[in-house]
């Protein structure tokens, strides 16, 4: 079904073919078999910025420098991994994504089956196992130490048969760094993995690490983001801003995906962030860029505080989800 919107001919403009594929994907209810789709997924990947990061890639599959590839920020591996992702890549396109999500998981898969940026299991934490996992889950990579880490970061959650170190430091999204509470920006990011998953591979662990993030995000007003924090320091202010690409920081957009694509877009408990972000669109249905890693990783997503295609993109997908559109 396509989504009623003035925004969407605006997304459908010609002269960004990245942001125009994954309109017609998404919002305009085309068949995957579409000749307009068709075209427009091959100029994605010949003009717009998925061939901009594939561009800078190693021949053996990663960028910057080898190995885990958390450092630099944010245009090494893991980072170019997470733009490819929400770009619409697919390791069933390209070749060199495959080799890409192969590389990685040979260098950030712990012995103890988890993702760790490092590659030992003391480097676990969970905005980058989260990331990671959705990362090479969306661009439809297969990979049995995947679905090993999946079950991992599920008992993580549960607290059922894992060892705990100083980053990943205990159940219910427990983080070092945030002083030992629950993160709510790392258990957006589990959650955002686990809706990447079609119901059937949902395992009864995943299924039971999905209730409690739920439990935990939907606990609080996700727009009021009086979750737990080291000191009881106020939240990052990105988490009221919406951007594009979506790495380290996590928004009321992003935490609005995941419980959507898990099935919870019609709870009441959402109800305020869906109404934040429609709120935020402009006369014309649009939305604005507020955040930006400009500099920092390969491409240009627009200018900042200017009506954004990417991100409204990202918007109306999500309110299309939820049928709040």
């Amino acid at each position: 079904m396509t989504i009623a919107s003035p925004a969407l001919p605006w997304l459908l403009e010609p002269d960004d073919p990245g942001v125009r594929y994954l309109a017609l994907r998404d919002l305009s209810g085309l068949p995957p078999g579409d000749r307009e789709l068709v075209r427009a997924k091959q100029a994605a990947y010949s003009e717009g910025p998925i061939s901009t990061v594939l561009k800078h890639m190693n021949p053996e599959g990663f960028w910057r420098i080898p190995g885990g590839g958390y450092n630099p920020k944010y245009s090494s591996t893991v980072w170019s991994l997470i733009l490819l992702s929400q770009l619409g890549a697919s390791a069933g396109d390209d070749r060199r994504i495959t080799k890409a999500c192969k590389y990685y998981l040979d260098h950030a898969v712990s012995k103890a089956d988890s993702i760790s940026y490092n590659g030992t299991p003391s480097g676990v934490i969970d905005c980058l196992q989260g990331n990671m996992c959705a990362a090479l889950t969306g661009m439809d990579y297969a990979d049995d130490r995947l679905d090993r880490a999946y079950d991992w970061m599920a008992r993580s959650v549960t607290g059922d048969g894992v060892k705990y170190y100083a980053y990943k430091c205990g159940p219910g999204f427990a983080c070092g760094p945030n002083g030992k509470l629950p993160c709510a920006w790392g258990a957006v990011k589990v959650m955002l993995a686990f809706g990447k998953l079609p119901e059937k591979r949902r395992t009864p662990s995943i299924r039971k690490a999905i209730g409690t993030g739920a439990d935990f995000l939907l606990g609080s007003d996700p727009v009021k983001a009086d979750y737990p924090t080291r000191g009881g320091i106020k939240p990052s202010r990105n988490w009221w801003k919406f951007g594009f690409p979506v790495f380290y920081v996590t928004d009321i957009l992003q935490i609005a995906e995941a419980l959507v694509s898990l099935g919870y877009g019609n709870d009441p408990r959402l109800n305020n962030a869906v109404g934040f972000i429609r709120s935020k669109q402009d006369g014309q249905g649009r939305w604005i860029l507020e955040y930006d890693y400009s500099g920092k990783t390969w491409g240009n997503f627009g200018e900042k505080n200017r009506p954004n295609k990417w991100v409204t993109y990202r918007a109306l997908k999500i309110l299309k989800l939820a049928g709040a559109a």
